[in-house]
């Protein structure tokens, strides 16, 4: 039985660091739907501010380009999608080990994917050379919370 999509919302925006913030804010508020914990709602806006940043610094290199966020509710889960159509991934297994790193000139730890996929029950990565990344990450919403 496939699962009954409750909501669903499309933010597009422009590939800037200032645009992180929103984006992050975006999905939580569209989230706080499904009642979830601060802490679900914390590594909800962890995993989409690293997807988001890593389309800024490594899809687009820091110039102009969209990312496409697509957000679905469903009873007890939460599906975000992230995409751009940047460079893409060379390797995915690769990118996706802790540490590694394309950007070794930059403060940054490697550690995006690493991150998401802690933070998110499931994550899928897509990507093609010159074509864009899609990122899919899936995140369950428990409701055996007492009031």
């Amino acid at each position: 039985m496939e699962k009954q999509v409750k909501n669903e919302m499309k933010i597009e925006l422009l590939s800037k660091s200032a645009n992180e913030a929103f984006a992050r804010i975006s999905v939580a508020a569209f989230a706080s739907q499904l009642d979830p914990t601060i802490e679900e709602i914390a590594d909800i806006k962890t995993s989409v501010s690293e997807a988001v940043t890593n389309a800024i610094i490594h899809g687009y290199n820091n110039a102009e380009g969209i990312i496409k966020i697509k957000t679905k509710l469903y009873e007890d889960e939460i599906e975000i999608e992230i995409s751009d159509t940047g460079s893409g991934i060379e390797n995915i297994e690769e990118a996706r080990e802790p540490l590694y790193t394309t950007k070794g000139n930059l403060e940054r730890s490697g550690m995006g994917f690493t991150i998401m996929e802690n933070f998110m029950d499931e994550l899928s990565v897509e990507s093609i050379v010159g074509l864009g990344t899609k990122i899919v990450m899936t995140k369950k919403i428990k409701k055996e919370r007492t009031t």
